[in-house]
This record gives structure tokens, sequence and C-alpha cells, in this order.
């Protein structure tokens, strides 16, 4: 909302926009701005996010003038769900349609003592790693903060307040379609909102941004929020990742390390990074690629995240032989650095990590990249 912050304005003239994607900053200066009190950014945000109202009508704490004036100059909008599957591991994908008819992909994840919401940032990626199938589907556009949060809302709704089974989401991972980074402002809402008290009350340590490496905004993200942090690595020589990421041409893997240790040195709490490492049949997972990435990670508190690659049609990799992983994560252990194996979850479902690819309207025409024998396309 563009009003100055010391001019009120009557509620009527206020444009209308989604209060989803509002963190409670912006929810004081919305109804301060409008002639009402701060402490309503307070209640509102409390039936958005707690208590997941979808209609303004169920915040019965607030006059009803004040809500039928809502319903002119606000909105609770939300992705609407197109596809809803279960995998037999238990783990549940979701794809969400947005305005414009553009879909993306949403992922939960359940264990013994946690429920964890793999969201997406972008439609489709902007960035072009090699593995990923999510990245064949090229680009659109950035997800607003709305947009965003309203994963979680949907997700919370259909795991808790719709359902029987009354799940609760207690970790939230932008590892979905996107790169979190190329879409900074948006997500860093967002990131907020989930660690709003008012809100859904997330410790830091349950949100976690992944990243290839867009380092201007990585160093800034250091200065502006300790949520946790996963770096897709994959490599540990600037040769391979050229081509496994792409981001890496720009900066590099020297770049990269100094920027991951200078996040770690601007948390205000005891932190880690982890290090997303996919293994990729003799492209990544030699004895020496280890001994390489011990050397990479030293000095920076880190655990290792080693993950098998997820085939896909035409990818032109393969995933690296369980021996072979476990040998990778051996070296790395008795270095003393902590390396554990993602188990694969909702693979039958293409809910693995890497496989999400929603519907994207490609405005990037990747897609033609790959129209050659290499990847046995016509």
């Amino acid at each position: 909302m563009n009003v100055p912050a010391n001019q009120k304005v009557s509620l009527e003239a206020v444009q209308k926009q989604n209060l989803l994607g509002m963190t409670q900053q912006d929810l004081e200066a919305f109804f301060t701005n409008a002639g009402e009190k701060a402490f309503r950014a307070s209640q509102v945000m409390k039936w958005l996010h707690q208590l997941l109202a979808a209609d303004f009508d169920e915040m019965t704490n607030i006059s009803k003038t004040l809500r039928e004036t809502l319903k002119q100059i606000a909105t609770i909008e939300v992705p609407e769900i197109v596809f809803d599957q279960t995998s037999k591991d238990g783990t549940r994908k979701w794809v969400m349609q947005l305005e414009g008819g553009n879909k993306i992909e949403t992922v939960y994840i359940p264990e013994d003592n946690r429920g964890t919401l793999c969201i997406s940032s972008q439609v489709g990626c902007a960035l072009d790693c090699s593995f990923c199938s999510t990245a064949r589907q090229g680009f659109s556009r950035n997800l607003t903060s709305a947009e965003i949060v309203g994963q979680v809302w949907m997700a919370s709704r259909l795991l808790g307040k719709d359902s029987k089974e009354d799940r609760k989401i207690t970790n939230v991972v932008l590892m979905g379609m996107g790169e979190p980074l190329l879409n900074y402002d948006n997500v860093l809402k967002a990131v907020n909102i989930f660690m709003e008290d008012n809100a859904y009350g997330l410790s830091k340590r349950r949100v976690t941004l992944s990243t290839s490496g867009v380092l201007p905004k990585l160093d800034l993200l250091g200065q502006d929020s300790d949520v946790a942090l996963a770096v897709s690595l994959h490599a540990v020589t600037d040769e391979v990742r050229d081509s496994l990421v792409p981001i890496n041409q720009k900066y590099p893997l020297k770049e990269l390390m100094a920027s991951c240790r200078l996040y770690i040195k601007n948390q205000k709490a005891k932190s880690h990074i982890t290090f997303e490492y996919v293994m990729l049949n003799g492209v990544n997972d030699s004895r020496q690629d280890a001994i390489k990435l011990i050397k990479l990670l030293k000095g920076i508190p880190a655990k290792v995240n080693l993950i098998p690659f997820n085939p896909f049609p035409d990818s032109g990799y393969d995933c690296s032989p369980m021996p072979v992983i476990k040998e990778f994560k051996e070296i790395l252990m008795k270095s003393g650095l902590v390396a554990t194996i993602r188990k694969t979850r909702g693979e039958d479902i293409d809910a693995a990590c890497g496989q999400l690819v929603g519907n994207v309207e490609d405005k990037s025409r990747r897609e033609r990249k790959f129209e050659n024998p290499r990847y046995g396309m016509n």
C-alpha cells in the first residue's frame, strides 16, 4: 500500500489487496493509515494464519462494520487445489493453480516427530541446473508473498482444520520450484510471516531457505534474517559445478564459500549451513570428490545432505550406486563432518527432490535447449 505513514485515509480509499501476504508491520500500517487502531493487525493476523479464516465474517472479535468494510477493500485469496495425491509412504503432493493459469507444486512430508512442507517461490525456475526436472520447465514469474504464504495456509487447512487426521506443519522449507533469492523481497516477507508469533510461530531453525548461490542476495539475507540456510552445492570444482549449476559461472565456488562464512558470522545464534549434494554416477561421487569436499567446507559449521539422484526422462544422468553413496558419507564423517543420506520420499508421485514441475507458461524458451540428440528428443 503506497500511503505515507503519517497520512490517514478512509478505508474506502485504500486499494484492495490480499492480506495473506502482509507482515504484522504491513498490517499495522494498513489499519493505521486507514484510521483504525494498530492492534487490529494482531487480531487479523491470528484469524488469517492461526485460525485459518477464509472469510472476514469469521472474524467475530472485529466489529461488523469493519468486517463489511474489509470485504470492500481487502481479500483473502489462496491458490486453488487442482490435484491432490498421497504417496504410499505418506508424502502428499498438491498442484496449486495461480491467477493466470500457472500451476506450482507443494509437498508435505510426514515423519514421526515432525511434518515438513516444501513450498515453491517461483513459477518454474529462473536457473538452469542440468540435473533438475523443474529447471527443464523454464520460468514464468516470481510468486507474490501472498502466493508463497498461501501454500502454507492451504496445506494447514487441508492437514488440520479440514482433516480428521489433524497433522501439523512443524517445518517449512523453500526447496520447491524456483530459486528463492531471485525473488528476494517476497520471500523475505513470507519467511517473516512464518516466524511471526501471531501467525505460524515457527522458530528460525524450522524455516529453511535453499539457494544455489545468488551471492549479492545471500550476503543481504545474512543481514536481514537468520533463517536456516541450505546451499545447493553438488560439486567441488568450478569445472563440474559450472555444468551442473550454471550460476556458478557468475559466482564461483571461492566466492560462494566466502559468502557462506560471512552468513555464519552474521548469525545472532549458533548455527550451521546444510550443503545439499546430489549424487550423480561418475560425475561428482568419487573418493577424491569427497576429500575435496572436506577441504572446501573447512572452517564452516556444516552438515552435508547427500541426495540420491531422482531420475526423470532424458535427464542424461544416473544415480550413484548406494555403496558408493555410503562410502562417500563415511569419508566425510571420518573427517568430522556431519553427513546424512536423504531418504527419498514421494518418488512414486513425482514429489521427490528435483521432480517438481507444475505447469509453467515458460517465458525463457528453455525447452528449446533440450531439443537435441544429447537429451534423446526430436
